[in-house]
């Protein structure tokens, strides 16, 4: 069927799309997440979800999700702040606390949520947003809602950070927002030269912890914990569905500050609760933080001897933790690439614009603690490979 008159353009930026290698793949899972996955029918070894822990397709959680669903029901029914929040999402809250040791929290529907509606709540027109060039699609869209004056400074270049606020000494509020761990190349922000700054300029510091969440920190934490900067850090934004294995987003931070929320951030006041299920379940893959530490200390333990073996084999790659990418530059060489490694039997997604800048594209592996050595030494042979036939 033709597409409307009015919407015939899309057709033409859809040839564009595919002309610049930049059309995404529409794929079908079967099956859990977890070491080997199935799409579009074809088995893989998984190295492209972030089930850092291997949570994602564990039994516990689900089974703590089907004993609340029997218990509440599926949905949520409501927001929040009419009927939706539950016991099951009083519990998630208490526990996302505790782990983070904040005062409190506030679980939101998904990540995105929650940074687009804390920044839109915490920043206006008379304030000013310093943030990362390399944050994530969520705190760039958090920006642009916020209607603040906003300044991006070069990734983690802390002089110019500086100079940006104290240009801006004259705004109502400052806001410092970055990532932590960023998702598509690893890197880790300065976070106690973030603290140092924000105390200098008066400004407040938001954190998006969504990789490094279970997997950073000796409880898990993140990496605020890891660099012992928990008082510095006035707004901790995360994500349910990562290292947790569920779905959901979440802020954390004093008291006062989640009072506030509760009554400003519009994507939580006027969204229906996300399900009690899924609550119960990511209460439980907090649980499991506790009960299994040794699954982050061995996750990151291969990823440091991934990248130790991608160097001895002549790929470079960089950051830290479990997220190992390799750049290649023009969108169609990762596409290549990556179909190069599928043929292989790995699933290694290629990652393009916009979500990293013209020519840098990459090929991205998120290790998972169920990966072995011997699937680590699968993809360095298969990776070396690949890009030798370039």
């Amino acid at each position: 069927m033709p597409l409307p008159e009015s919407l015939a353009w899309i057709d033409d930026d859809l040839a564009a799309l595919r002309a610049a290698d930049l059309e995404r793949p529409h794929r079908v899972r079967t099956g859990r997440q977890g070491r080997v996955v199935t799409l579009d029918g074809r088995m893989l070894l998984n190295f492209g979800s972030n089930d850092y822990l291997g949570y994602a397709g564990d039994v516990r959680l689900t089974k703590a999700a089907a004993k609340a669903a029997c218990a509440e029901g599926f949905g949520a029914g409501a927001s929040p702040l009419v009927s939706g929040h539950s016991a099951a999402h009083e519990l998630l809250e208490r526990a996302i606390a505790a782990l983070l040791r904040t005062d409190a929290a506030v679980a939101f529907p998904s990540g995105f949520a929650a940074n687009t509606a804390t920044l839109a709540a915490l920043a206006g027109p008379e304030d000013f947003v310093a943030s990362d060039a390399r944050n994530h699609a969520s705190i760039i869209d958090g920006c642009r809602l916020c209607r603040a004056r906003v300044g991006v400074y070069p990734h983690r270049d802390m002089a110019a950070l500086d100079a940006l606020l104290s240009r801006a000494a004259a705004a109502r509020r400052r806001v410092i927002v970055t990532d932590t761990l960023f998702s598509m190349d690893g890197t880790v922000a300065p976070l106690a030269d973030l603290c140092g700054l924000a105390r200098d300029h008066r400004a407040i510091l938001m954190v998006d912890e969504a990789h490094a969440t279970g997997v950073f920190g000796e409880r898990g934490g993140g990496l605020v914990e890891e660099a012992g900067c928990e008082d510095g850090v006035h707004v901790r934004v995360g994500t349910l569905s990562k290292a947790i294995g569920a779905a959901g987003g979440f802020v954390a931070g004093h008291d006062s500050l989640i009072r506030w929320l509760r009554h400003k951030a519009r994507a939580w006041i006027f969204s229906t609760a996300h399900p009690p299920a899924v609550a119960a379940a990511a209460a439980r893959g907090i649980e499991l933080l506790a009960a299994e530490p040794h699954r982050r200390g061995e996750l990151l333990a291969a990823a440091a001897a991934l990248r130790e073996s991608l160097s001895a084999a002549g790929v470079a790659t960089a950051g830290r933790g479990q997220i190992v990418p390799v750049v290649v530059g023009a969108a169609d060489r990762a596409v290549a690439v990556s179909g190069r490694l599928a043929a292989a039997g790995l699933f290694v997604p290629a990652i393009r614009p916009p979500s990293v800048a013209p020519g840098a594209s990459l090929v991205r592996t998120s290790l998972s603690w169920h990966h072995t050595a011997a699937d680590r030494e699968r993809l360095v042979a298969a990776l070396a490979t690949a890009l030798r036939q370039e």
